[in-house]
């Protein structure tokens, strides 16, 4: 089975990645990119002050705010210390914290959040190959909220959108003393929602060359930067791409107001 082969290379690297599957399989229940501006790419000429950790908390995605899904705090193997992650061309270390779920520069405070989507119903009988299909056709996303002094915010997002571009082509990281490889960073369309947003589909490989799609969107509501990884079941077996879960990027940032 391909999912095994996943687990046991690549996603080996990616604590975000690695929850999935853990999840799938019964257990724990808890181009370069692109850069897309936000309604008027205008990122004012004060930087707003970072929320206090009690406002991130309160700000942080809820299970009252998904219609659909179920949202808890993150795991401990999903919150992966900062100093575990190191990317094999420092040019790339921004994208290898995004996508662990590790909060760039130095933020005032952080909190994180993972979101399981529910399940599908498909249509006819259960034990059609479709139904069987759709049972593992699901999203799980973790979300990182990181708040920021003195333009912080803004800081991190610069150095995402240029670590996208210089490397598009694929780069090289390890995660918890596990060894990941990403071919190449492709461009996404960005989320609504935010000032400011960088969109990209990771392609990680495996030592058998399995590869899959891991979405990586980073976005900015004034101080405070909220990332989202997201890897879908499905998609880790097949290899096939998946649309980006906007429905929680959406829910997220309007908390922020």
């Amino acid at each position: 089975m391909r999912l095994t082969v996943v687990r046991r290379t690549a996603l080996a690297a990616s604590a975000a990645a690695l929850a999935l599957l853990v999840t799938a399989c019964g257990g724990s229940d808890d181009g370069g990119g692109s850069s897309d501006e936000g309604k008027n790419g205008d990122t004012g000429s004060a930087a707003p002050a970072a929320l206090s950790a009690a406002e991130l908390e309160k700000a942080a995605l809820a299970q009252a705010d998904v219609k659909n899904g179920k949202v808890t705090k993150a795991s401990a193997t999903d919150d992966i210390a900062k100093d575990k992650v190191e990317a094999e061309k420092a040019e790339c270390e921004a994208l290898a914290f995004a996508e662990t779920g590790v909060p760039l520069g130095t933020p005032a405070a952080t909190v994180k959040r993972s979101w399981t989507e529910g399940p599908k119903k498909p249509s006819g009988d259960a034990a059609t190959e479709e139904a069987i299909g759709a049972a593992f056709d699901l999203d799980k996303a973790l979300v990182t909220l990181a708040t920021y002094d003195d333009g912080g915010a803004e800081t991190v997002l610069a150095d995402v959108k240029k670590a996208a571009g210089a490397c598009a082509g694929g780069f090289a990281f390890t995660a918890m003393g596990e060894q990941a490889k990403i071919a190449k960073v492709t461009e996404d369309k960005a989320p609504g929602g935010a000032d400011e947003a960088v969109a990209m589909t990771m392609t990680m490989t495996g030592d058998e060359g399995d590869a899959f799609p891991v979405k990586v969107v980073v976005t900015r509501k004034g101080s405070t930067v909220v990332t989202f990884t997201v890897l879908n079941l499905a998609s880790a077996g097949t290899g096939k791409d998946f649309p980006f879960p906007a429905e929680i990027s959406d829910a997220q940032l309007a908390k922020l107001g």
